[in-house]
């Protein structure tokens, strides 16, 4: 049997929400809100901006509701993450984890208050809306997931492949 990793998972989910805490107390220091910092012209830059709902400013009435779903990731991965023998799933989940707690740290601390904290974004790519570590974080551990899943890989590091035997019998006419 594969050893338990859950180290790793911790580990990756604790670098995440470190340069994710360090980035936006950095941001919030160094970038004034309406005065953006060119990175690369004007497609790349870092700009202030303190978001109270989801991705895409969607449900930005509900950011109460954002902390609950946040909480339940975070103990959703926790709960897999007891067993986990594959490294790319610690590894995603490492980043999905990292990326909750990052955000949900804002929305736990950050004003109005607690359970309605706006999320501290800065990273403004072209016509992409402005996002943060914890954002981009979440978005690649998600697709690593996904993509680990539809590839027939297990948290628990088997490999579920279909058998012949498993495909419908055509029927005889």
């Amino acid at each position: 049997m594969k050893p338990l990793k859950t180290r790793l998972l911790i580990a990756i989910a604790a670098v995440i929400l470190l340069f994710d805490l360090v980035t936006k107390i950095l941001v919030v220091h160094f970038v004034k809100p309406g005065n953006p910092i060119e990175i690369v012209g004007d497609v790349v830059t870092l700009r202030l901006v303190r978001n109270p709902g989801a991705a895409f400013s969607m449900a930005t009435g509900m950011t109460w509701l954002l902390t609950v779903v946040a909480v339940a990731v975070v103990i959703g991965v926790i709960k897999i993450g007891r067993t986990l023998r594959s490294p790319w799933w610690a590894l995603g989940l490492g980043l999905v984890l990292g990326g909750a707690l990052g955000n949900l740290i804002d929305r736990f601390f950050r004003a109005p208050g607690p359970f309605q904290g706006h999320v501290v974004d800065f990273v403004s790519v072209g016509w992409w809306p402005v996002f943060n570590v914890a954002d981009s974080s979440i978005v690649c551990g998600a697709i690593l997931l996904v993509a680990l899943s539809l590839f027939g890989f297990e948290p628990n590091g088997e490999r579920v492949t279909k058998s012949t035997s498993d495909a419908p019998q055509k029927a005889d006419s």
